[in-house]
Parts: structure tokens; sequence; C-alpha cells
């Protein structure tokens, strides 16, 4: 086992690891087999003021620090995360209950995220700009909020801790990251030791493990972080936005999704198929751009289906260790009792199972459904686990219309041999993103992610998260003499 789950199992606060002086201890279990990896005392009210003061405190150099000398801490990061590849995949398999296919996506995603960052020290720029009085001139500097609070989810924990922690420095903010109780150190602790090794001063960074039973809002209603940037469900996220807004603070929200891949009439079957089947069981679904629903054109239905099961039939469920294993376990027990909940209420409603997994503990098999009722609540909410739901449909307006009835909006793909038609479909689709023959979980560092609806507020990547974690400032120099009316 990593002595990650050792040596890490602390808070890390000001520079210095430290136990937590909370109530209880938070234990890590592998979400496979139930074995204890870590117990880790959580951090208490004090300890968050502590890290945010840290934060503070340390922010002003950073921000003052050449930009070039910033850089080269992302440069070491990145090569430490090339180095220590093999331990940090261990600890996402055994955390996660990810697979090594899993892992490796993970990790593809946050080496990319993280040569971004090396240039995310040297992106913000100003601009001066005109006045209509004579002799002044003004000037718009892009400059950090200053401290950036940041609450990571456990699918993809490494890579979305990543993601917001390595701009956010990056830009010379300082941050206090709060990963998801489940993943403790693979979403947090690694990180600042990462950044720790990689020679970033001691407060820049400060990580906190605890659970809102001890703290309540307290991470969120601080006075020190003007930015809170979330990832998770939208319900937690609706909170966040809310407590945020009544401060004055700024939130940045990636939230839930129910996405879908639709199939048109003249779409390439087989490869459709393998897109809408990595699309929906990817990480056992646990993304929240996986694609819930799969919806068919009916002249092509039967075949898409046939084809879908069987592919569907050879996705091996068991251990995450074994390099075979394309499903893993969901993350913990209420998450696989509700998705075993969701498939049999769906066959209570008259829904057809074409594959009925069973549920083992924590891991969940495989199940695809057909002929869910269409007013069921179930396709319109977001499923986190592995379960597809085949809906037929006549024409392109009856699908556009089927994608769009959900609260939420935030990935999606269509598949057809017109890429034109794909465009003008996307198009009516409510979501931040959809592809156009491809899957629909992508991730990349220069583009806009983020969702409309329920799906998140604000954007993040490339100059979106410039904008997320920089404000501007104006400032103005009259060169002559301005005159006043008294």
């Amino acid at each position: 086992m990593s002595s990650y789950f050792t040596d890490l199992a602390q808070q890390y606060i000001d520079g210095e690891w430290r136990p937590g002086t909370g109530s209880w201890d938070i234990i890590d279990f592998n979400p496979y087999d139930g074995e204890k990896l870590a117990s880790i005392t959580i951090a208490a009210v004090d300890e968050i003021d502590q890290a945010y003061r840290a934060a503070e405190r340390a922010q002003k150099q950073w921000a003052a620090t050449n930009p070039y000398a910033r850089r080269a801490v992302f440069e070491k990061a990145l090569r430490l995360v090339e180095e220590r590849e093999a331990e940090i995949t261990e600890a996402i398999i055994a955390e996660l209950g990810g697979t090594h296919l899993k892992a490796g996506f993970e990790l593809h995603l946050a080496k990319e995220f993280l040569r971004e960052s090396i240039q995310w020290s040297l992106r913000p720029e100003g601009r001066i700009l005109p006045s209509p009085v004579d002799g002044k001139e003004n000037r718009v500097y892009r400059v950090p909020v200053g401290v950036v609070g940041v609450i990571s989810p456990f699918n993809f924990p490494f890579l979305l801790s990543i993601k917001s922690v390595a701009p956010a420095l990056a830009l010379g903010n300082a941050v206090v990251l709060k990963p998801h109780q489940n993943t403790p150190i693979v979403g947090g602790t690694l990180v600042a030791k990462l950044f720790e090794d990689a020679g970033l001063p001691g407060g820049l960074l400060n990580v906190v493990v605890t659970d809102i039973a001890e703290i309540g809002d307290a991470f969120i209603e601080h006075p020190v972080p003007k930015v809170i940037s979330f990832t998770g469900s939208d319900k937690v996220g609706r909170h966040v936005a809310t407590v945020c807004a009544s401060l004055f603070k700024r939130s940045v929200l990636e939230l839930g999704g129910n996405s879908a891949i639709v199939v048109l009439d003249d779409a390439d079957i087989d490869y459709a198929v393998d897109a809408a089947v990595f699309s929906r069981y990817v990480h056992q679904g646990q993304v929240c751009m996986a694609a819930n629903r799969v919806l068919v054109d009916r002249s092509v239905a039967d075949e898409f289906t046939e084809k879908f099961v069987a592919k569907v039939r050879t996705l091996r469920a068991g251990d995450p260790q074994d390099p075979r294993t394309v499903i893993g376990p969901l993350i913990n027990s209420q998450q696989a009792e509700s998705v075993s909940a969701t498939v049999e209420q769906a066959v209570s409603e008259g829904a057809t199972a074409l594959l009925h997994g069973r549920t083992i503990g924590n891991l969940v098999e495989p199940s695809v459904l057909t002929d869910v009722p269409a007013g069921s609540e179930l396709l319109r909410q977001e499923v986190f686990g592995p379960v597809a739901f085949l809906i037929p449909f006549d024409g392109e307006e009856e699908a556009v219309r089927i994608v769009n009835d959900t609260p939420y909006g935030l990935s999606g793909a269509v598949h057809t041999g017109d890429v034109e038609r794909g465009v003008a479909f996307a198009q009516q689709i409510d979501a931040g993103m959809f592809h156009v023959n491809d899957g629909t979980v992508h991730d990349e560092p220069v583009v806009p992610f983020g969702g409309e609806k329920h799906s998140g507020l604000g954007r993040l990547n490339g100059e979106s998260t410039v904008d997320a974690f920089t404000t501007q400032k104006w400032i103005s120099v009259q060169h002559g003499r301005s005159g006043f009316p008294f």
C-alpha cells in the first residue's frame, strides 16, 4: 500500500503537517475491499481560520514575486507527477476504486492542466484605454483576487483539485483546499505534498480535511476568501452560491449533469456504440459529463441496441487492481444503494432491463434499461452510476426536445454522417458543451468548461480561468491638470 496513506493523513496548514483538533476522525476506506487506508482527525473551525489567515499572510509576497520565478514551481510540480505516476496511480485505485484505465485518464488530464498552469503565471495582461479627458491615461490592471477556497469532489479528485489550485496559485493567489471526505489524500494532502516538494512557499496552499458536520459553513463564510471554486452536486452548489452571494463573494460552480448522446439516422453505428459505452460507463458512470441517456433514431434503434448491449456485456466488473477491470466499485455504500434503487424504480415504472447488473457490496454491475416512461423523473435527473437509459426518437425535432427536457445542461454529443448537421443540432441544445461525432466526456486546458441551468455557474480553463481567479483594477493618471467646476 502506498506510503501516502500513512505519511499524508494529516492537515497541512501554514507549511506544517499536523493533526486536526476536531471531535472525530475521518476513516478513509478502500471502496472495493473495505480496507482501512488512513484515519484523519478532522479540522475544526479554528483550523479553517488558521488556514485562511496563513494564506492571507503569504499571498501578497507571492503576488509580488516575478511571474517567471512562480512559473518554476509548476514546472517542478509537473516533473514530480511524471516521476511519481506509479504511486499516484496506486493511490487512485485504492482510495477511489478507480481502474487502471481511469487512473491513466485522470493523470493524463492532470498533467495537461499542470502544463498549462506553467503559462498561467504569464497570462494576465493589462490594458491602456482611451479617455475623453485630455491628458488622462487609463490603465487597467489584471490582479489576483487574493485567496481562493477550493472544494473538490470524490470522482476525479486529483484532477479537479489541481484544475483550480494550480491556476489560482499561478495567477498570484493563495489557496485553501477542502477535499471530499471520501478522497482526502488523492484530492487533498497529496496535492499539498506535490507543491511542497516543488518549492511552493509555506502558507500559499493549505489543505483542511473536515466535514460540514464539524465546521458548518465556516469554509465558505470566512471573510478571507474572495472566490469559492466548488465542484459537486447541484444541491450543495445551490447552497454555496447562496452563501457566497449573500457575502458578495464570487463562486465558480461545476455541478452535475444529465448528458445525452444522440445517434441520428445517418450515424456510423459501430463508432456510435463505442462512444456511447465509454461515455456512460467510464469510472462506473461517476462522471458529471457521463451520458445518462442514449437517444437513438428509431430507424437504427434495433441495430444500435443489439450492438450496445453486446458491448456492455463485455465490460469486466471487479477488482480495480486488475488491469482487465473496466467497472470498479462506486465510492461508498450510499452511492451503490442509490444506483441500485434507481434501477429497481425504473423497472417498477415499466422499464425493460435489457441488462440488469447485480450489486455486490459497492460493486454495481452495468445495467441497460429501455422503455422508461417518458414522464419519469429518472430521465430528468443525474444517475451517478453504471446505468444507461436507451430512448428511441422520431426525427431531430423530437431528439432536441428530449435532450433539453432536464434541469441540467452540462455536456452531450451527437453522431451523424454530416458534420454540419451535427453542429446545427448542437446549437439547439441548452448545454455549455456539446460534441459532434465523439463522446460526452471531455476536458481540455484552453477551452471554456462549464454548464448551463443547474449544471453550474461560470467557466474554467484558458481565459475563463483568468477571469475566475483575478479581478480588474482601473488606475487613471492625469498627466496635465484637470478642471473642476468649483
